[in-house]
């Protein structure tokens, strides 16, 4: 139990007392007398500085307040309209209720959440919980969390079914190359359906076909789609279903698409007929050259397997000259660049996201994070301590290549982590860091270690390599001791290490020292490793040694598989990497490297980094060819081939010329605006129009200018020559339930229900969840006063009674 302090700068009172008691005591004869002065003031200084203490107690309200968001936007049609209206009467006659109902084309469920969760109410939505507008969902949702107002998810029940089409990919495309779109098509029920769809570019049929689905997206990639003119275009897909759709308005879609010239770049030392050069001249504007005095006017620069002997330092200022200006840069690997190519630690090194020394190989490894968030964390403080101890872990260097998951466990155990995640890039280390940060205790959880257990289980059971599972307690495993015992058996059978770092309470207790006997006896059970913290400190868990792959290993198999290790990055969106390569150059990523494309054994084979406002990819195998070796010539091939395309787009950045005037809009859906960005590279007047209308236009920056826009009819409109199309209301695109909203409810402390279910327990659980852990003022002042006084009166009879018995004895010896 921690005492604090209300008036803590009264403490300063002390030092004149002391002071001046010391100066008393040496002079004063009643010595006692000081002493016990400056005791009674100590005392009345500490209670003028109002000691107390926090103490918890748990509140429970019977009729807790309720408000009931009722989704009646145009994509609820699918719907049972009645089943808000039916819960809402439900739950009125037996708890305050509010009735809120969302209408129109746009479902704006984080403002509401936000507008209506006060920390003292609990929000329940009937909902198809698909959020289209205002603030984030889960942004609300963390608000609504974070001030004490639990949200739950109440499903309709659907009765129709509906189809949506859409159109993905690239809007600015390069003339006469080939492009990828896919045609994304979602139903809102589960069952089978069939369809035709027609594709059309330019108005003239391209593509069509009957498709029978049955999932509940399909996505029908589109293949070497080519434009040969330059300028505007335009593509419609057309849906035709053969049963059950509510809506016919989003079975068209528009997807504008604009035509630019092949990006100007500079290959230096391109070998010719190697696959390298064949995938360049067919995609770009290449300029082959074998120094840097062609580069301006470039959009990027190739460099195929050259020697650091032929960069001076004059040629890798002009290439740092070359990225500062927003440009990109290509260095392909070989037998004479990289580590071959003396690299290491030469000027051409600085700029490369790579260094030319061997890649250690530590990767095999899945960590697996066991959080308690359980009520007792919250009880004993110990919360903070346990999530500062998985964000320790997770910063641990010797990760860098392993893959982690984090699952939290109160009464059950859930995926926070959305399964393993590889730990090799900054943006995922920081994406799991954040959903660790935002964990909180419930106020209900038990803590039932075996349901996370059973979670950690099924993730590492078709997982190689080095698999740990590391638990962080306050230990409370008393009551699923036993259910955990079997489970973490047959988890150490199969070969898992197991650790548990139990936090202790600050103020260890009986209970306190009971947890311990649990948690050590449950790791000596399964000969797991246990480690025993108090407030404050963090485990140094030291994992077990990985083998180290050695060159003689990897040459005895003679190939090496890829790898997409950034499934996330613009370089491996919509490719689908297999195959293996022969060789490859061995070198290291810098730090704020990423590593895209790696070989099984972890060695890099495609890294990027930014160089000031530059884009340097670093590719560490060969062009496909060179000197017969043919390293990476899959590399090249099939499907793989995209990636030295997307890798060069990747560098390029904006591909579109830097002369006149240059218009980018993304499209968009019916009533929602669409920025507009004009650059102006050439002087003259800015002036855009749409379908003929002049657009008001805001200088924003050096020569660039923007607008918002927006159209209120559907189809592809013209914005002074460039195309933006406007396709149906946001609200018919995700048609059914959104499948992500129970995680992200379940995340944030609530439940899910279908109608049938929450009538017959919401309420239940909504009485458990308004239990709150209340933390009342216990202050001692009192206890100091009381002290100071019987202190003081101790004193004033003592000495009394010291002068009655000497005036008595005084009286005596007159007498005699």
């Amino acid at each position: 139990m921690m005492v604090s302090f209300e008036h803590p700068e009264m403490f300063g009172l002390i030092i004149p007392v002391l002071i001046g008691g010391a100066y008393m005591l040496r002079k004063a004869r009643q010595k006692g007398l000081i002493v016990s002065r400056m005791i009674v003031l100590t005392l009345l200084i500490i209670a003028l500085a109002s000691p107390y203490t926090l103490s918890p107690r748990v509140t429970v309200d019977d009729s807790p307040n309720l408000v009931l968001i009722a989704d009646e936007t145009d994509s609820m049609g699918l719907f049972d309209r009645q089943a808000s209206t039916k819960l809402y009467e439900h739950l009125a006659a037996n708890t305050p209720t509010t009735l809120v109902t969302l209408s129109g084309d746009k479902t704006a469920l984080g403002d509401a959440i936000m507008q209506y969760a006060t920390g003292d109410n609990q929000i329940l939505m009937v909902t198809d919980g698909n959020s289209n507008s205002g603030a984030d969902l889960e942004e609300a949702l963390k608000f609504a969390q974070d001030i004490g107002t639990t949200v739950y998810y109440v499903q309709p029940d659907l009765i129709s079914n509906d189809i949506s089409a859409q159109i993905t990919g690239d809007k600015t495309v390069i003339v006469n190359n080939e492009n990828q779109f896919n045609i994304v098509i979602s139903q809102a029920g589960t069952g089978e359906i069939s369809y035709r769809y027609e594709l059309y570019i330019d108005d003239q049929l391209a593509r069509s076909a009957n498709v029978v689905q049955v999932e509940k997206q399909k996505t029908i990639p589109l293949h070497q789609i080519k434009f040969s003119k330059l300028g505007k275009h335009t593509m419609r897909l057309v849906v035709i279903p053969s049963g059950d759709d509510t809506d016919d308005i989003n079975n068209e879609f528009y997807k504008a698409v604009y035509a630019i010239p092949k990006p100007k770049i500079t290959a230096i030392g391109l070998e010719s007929g190697s696959p390298l050069a064949y995938s360049l001249r067919n995609l770009y504007d290449v300029s082959a050259a074998s120094d840097l005095s062609g580069i301006d006017g470039k959009k990027a620069i190739v460099v195929d397997n050259v020697h650091a002997n032929s960069f001076s330092q004059s040629d890798v200022a002009k290439l740092k000259q070359f990225l500062n200006d927003g440009h990109g840069i290509v260095v392909v690997g070989g037998d004479r660049s990289y580590n071959f190519g003396n690299y290491l630690d030469s000027p051409i090194e600085e700029i490369l996201p790579v260094a030319s020394r061997p890649t250690d190989w530590t990767g095999g490894r899945n960590v697996v994070v066991l959080l308690d968030i359980s009520f007792s964390t919250a009880a004993h403080g110990t919360q903070g301590d346990i999530l500062g101890n998985a964000i320790n872990i997770l910063e641990n260097e010797n990760l860098r290549d392993a893959y982690m998951g984090v699952i939290a466990f109160g009464t059950e155990g859930y995926d926070v982590s959305n399964g393993l995640v590889y730990l090799g890039t900054t943006s995922n280390i920081e994406l799991l860091r954040s959903k660790i940060e935002t964990l909180t205790p419930s106020s209900t959880s038990q803590t039932s270690l075996n349901e996370g257990l059973l979670v950690a289980k099924g993730w590492l059971d078709n997982e190689a390599g080095e698999l740990d599972i590391i638990i962080i307690s306050d230990g409370g495993i008393e009551k699923s001791y036993d259910s955990s015992l079997d489970i973490a058996r047959e988890i150490t059978g199969d070969g898992v290490n197991l650790y548990y770092i139990h936090i202790r309470s600050s103020a260890p207790s009986q209970y306190d020292e009971r947890q311990v006997a649990y948690a050590q006896r449950l790791m000596e059970e399964v000969d797991g490793t246990y480690f025993s913290l108090n407030r404050g400190e963090r485990a140094n868990i030291v994992f077990h040694e990985l083998p180290q792959q050695t060159e003689e290993n990897e040459s005895a198999f003679g190939t090496f598989p890829l790898i997409e290790l950034n499934t996330q990055h613009f370089i491996t969106r919509d490719v689908e990497v297999e195959g293996e390569i022969t060789g490859y150059n061995d070198v290291t990523p810098k730090a704020g490297a990423d590593r895209i494309i790696i070989t099984a054994t972890g060695k890099p084979v495609i890294t990027t980094w930014r160089y000031g406002l530059g884009r340097v990819a670093a590719v560490t195998t060969d062009n496909g060819e060179r000197g017969g070796n043919r390293w990476g010539t899959a590399l090249y091939s099939g499907n793989n081939s995209r990636l030295i395309s997307s890798t060069v787009n990747w560098a390029i950045g904006n591909p579109r010329e830097e002369t006149g005037a240059v218009v980018e809009a993304a499209d968009t859906w019916y009533g929602t605006p669409t920025d507009v960005v004009l650059t102006m590279y050439d002087t003259g007047t800015p002036i855009l129009k749409l379908n003929g209308n002049n657009v008001d236009l805001s200088l924003t920056g050096n020569n660039v200018y923007e607008a918002s826009v927006s159209s209120n009819s559907i189809g592809v409109h013209d914005l002074s020559g460039y195309p933006i199309a406007v396709n149906y209301a946001l609200e018919y695109r995700d048609v059914g339930l959104n499948e992500e909203l129970p995680v992200l409810i379940k995340a944030y402390g609530g439940s899910t229900y279908t109608e049938d279910e929450a009538r017959a327990s919401l309420l239940t659980e909504a009485r458990e969840k308004s239990e709150k852990l209340v933390r009342d003022i216990v202050s001692y002042k009192m206890y100091f006063l009381i002290a100071a006084l019987m202190i003081f009166l101790g004193e004033v009879i003592i000495r009394r009674l010291r002068e009655i018995r000497e005036m008595k004895k005084m009286q005596s010896e007159m007498q005699a």
